[in-house]
């Protein structure tokens, strides 16, 4: 009988959010992979046995942060309304930061050096934003211009908002959210056709 795995799924996700714990609450000086091991509860061995050291564990903790982001951003419906529908991917973008804070900080620091595969990854994030901006100046909702261009306007946005929020530098009692929205969609009013 074959022993049983543990070292699974499930530690490497502990070992991944805590890891990105310790980074976007401490800073890179904060992980240490013992340290890392017992606020998970686990030896280095398995950690050295998931992750083969702390470059690699710095390389997983980049790939899932952009994978899970990725996957937020990807999962908004595609409509008839590109404007309305790079709303939507500027409200799924504050989502995941907030669901995953952890890796916000890994997602937009110098934390891990990617390397080129890993940024072009990264890349196929901004993929959706562009894709909205693009069918909404071919279908005249936009003003004829870079489509790059006013997606990084959109991402800017929405980057600054939410790391402002993140980072807890927003006026007390403010509606985040619905000031969120407005904001997004001023900046979608600006580049009508």
């Amino acid at each position: 009988m074959p022993r049983p795995k543990t070292h699974d799924d499930a530690l490497r996700h502990r070992l991944l959010d805590r890891a990105g714990e310790l980074l976007s609450t401490e800073g890179p000086g904060a992980l240490s992979l013992r340290r890392l091991a017992a606020d998970v509860n686990t030896s280095t061995t398995a950690v050295y046995s998931l992750f083969g050291g702390k470059p690699a564990l710095l390389e997983a903790m980049y790939d899932e942060a952009f994978s899970r982001f990725g996957a937020r951003l990807q999962a908004v419906p595609i409509t008839d309304d590109p404007a309305e529908d790079l709303i939507r991917i500027g409200i799924a973008y504050r989502e995941s930061a907030l669901a995953d804070p952890q890796f916000y900080a890994v997602l937009f620091s110098k934390v891990v050096t990617p390397t080129k595969e890993m940024s072009k990854a990264a890349m196929r994030t901004f993929d959706p934003v562009v894709n909205a901006v693009r069918r909404g100046i071919e279908g005249g909702f936009f003003v004829a211009d870079d489509p790059e261009a006013l997606a990084l306007s959109a991402w800017g946005i929405a980057h600054g908002l939410v790391s402002l929020e993140l980072n807890g530098n927003l006026p007390p009692g403010l509606d985040v959210a619905a000031a969120y929205e407005r904001a997004l969609r001023a900046h979608s009013a600006g580049w009508r056709a």
